[in-house]
Formats: C-alpha cells, structure tokens, sequence
C-alpha cells in the first residue's frame, strides 16, 4: 500500500487531496473574510468561495525571496469575484502577504 501511495506520488498520478496546496485551507478561509469584507454579506445574502488553485509564483519585491499565487471564485448573488491571494514561500507556514479582489463585470 505505502509502496503503491509513493508511486503515485511520484508519478504525480495521486488526487488533488494529496497534492493539495498547503496554504490551500487558509487561503480559503482568507477568501471568505475578503469576500464578506468587500461585498457586504449578509445572512440573508452569504457568499461562497470556490476551490482554491495554485496560479504561479512571483519575485518578492525586495529581497531573493518568492511569492505563492493562489486565485479562487466568489460568488454574492448574482454577482462573481476572483480573488487571488499572496503567499511568502516559506516552509510549514502560510503567511499572506497580498491580496486582490476584482468583480467579474463589464463597467461600459
């Protein structure tokens, strides 16, 4: 069995659950503060975010460092948002470091 689990693993064969994002509960948790923040949720009206994925890294802006991007859906509504938040690449910890949330709409 544990055999089975490493070659999937490293075949990279295995479920999104065991190749999860790290950061990937925070983030979400983190995307619904943000959500409920900038829409104004309500209890009649609740927000719900979708799955979280893994975007890319980036440069830090100072210093060697890099930058997870992790992006999600909100939804209010009728009314949709993504979110992208921005996470310091340091091992075992989840530190947000940005975040970003722009309405799926045409103004004009």
């Amino acid at each position: 069995m544990r055999k089975t689990l490493l070659a999937l693993l490293a075949a990279g064969l295995a479920g999104p659950a065991l190749a999860a994002e790290p950061c990937a509960g925070d983030a979400k948790a983190k995307a619904q503060a943000l959500l409920k923040l900038h829409a104004e949720t309500t209890a009649q009206m609740p927000g719900t975010v979708g799955e979280i994925k893994r975007l890319g890294d980036i440069k830090a802006l100072k210093g060697k460092g890099r930058f997870d991007v992790l992006e999600t859906t909100g939804y209010v509504y009728k009314a949709e948002y993504r979110i992208r938040l921005i996470y310091a690449q340091i091992k075992g910890s989840c530190i947000l470091m940005g975040q970003e949330i722009l309405e799926v709409s045409d103004p004009y």
